[in-house]
């Protein structure tokens, strides 16, 4: 091979070489852009929130982070925390088990009808969810702004409570709510308000999933409703 062939066929290989590692490393940056641009959102809670009885699709969280999509904010798929079941220091337990990964631009904390179901005390409650916020905030990276509580729905209502003396249940929640909503208020942490809206169900069975109990993908929908421009002016 000629000294002239081998100079022009090193320079192209070069080249091409060149031009490849160009491209892989453009797609990494395109990549980690996409992965930079998409919201971490953690949604902790018990089977409200992992969403009991409805489809994957249908649970709050995940229609939240759709609809968030859906108008110009990128949510990536929202990491969920949550066990039916679960009280304040069962939820505890499983984030300790769960190894979060922070920090998180989005994270929101619903928890208490089993504690109120178990007839465990109101003064547990309210010391449990601090320390369940206080915890919420710090895997937002301290920042309370980027926190939201959302109330318990009253499951007297539905008709698996038909015979659990449904005011009492109503009443009860209502004093896990406020309790929750005066604690959201000394942290600065958004808190809305569904338990209204969840009331409807009594007059409205679509609003109730088939177990008779839980919310349906209907009702979650109506709850996003509320959530979601709390959340856009967190972000925005």
């Amino acid at each position: 091979m000629s000294k002239a062939k081998y100079t022009f066929l090193t320079i192209f290989l070069l080249s091409y070489m060149a031009l490849l590692g160009y491209n892989e490393g453009n797609k990494q940056n395109i990549e980690s852009m996409d992965q930079a641009g998409s919201l971490k959102f953690l949604a902790l809670g018990d089977s409200y929130t992992i969403g009991e009885s409805v489809s994957e699709n249908d649970r709050w969280p995940v229609q939240l982070a759709t609809a968030l999509n859906q108008s110009g904010i990128s949510m990536a798929p929202p990491e969920i925390i949550a066990t039916t079941g679960w009280t304040t220091d069962e939820l505890q337990k499983g984030i300790e088990k769960a190894f979060p990964k922070p920090p998180y631009d989005l994270v929101s904390l619903l928890i208490g009808v089993n504690n109120q179901y178990r007839g465990r005390s109101l003064d547990e409650y309210k010391k449990q969810f601090e320390a369940l916020l206080a915890q919420a905030i710090s895997f937002a990276d301290g920042k309370a702004e980027k926190v939201f509580v959302v109330s318990i729905p009253d499951y007297g209502v539905t008709p698996f409570a038909t015979d659990r003396n449904p005011e009492k249940i109503g009443k009860e929640i209502d004093a896990f709510n406020k309790a929750a909503e005066a604690i959201s208020e000394k942290f600065g942490v958004a808190f809305v308000n569904i338990t209204p809206g969840s009331k409807e169900a009594a007059n409205d069975p679509e609003l109730v999933a088939n177990d008779g109990l839980h919310p349906s993908g209907k009702m979650y929908t109506q709850w996003v409703s509320k959530i979601l421009p709390v959340v856009e002016s967190m972000i925005k």
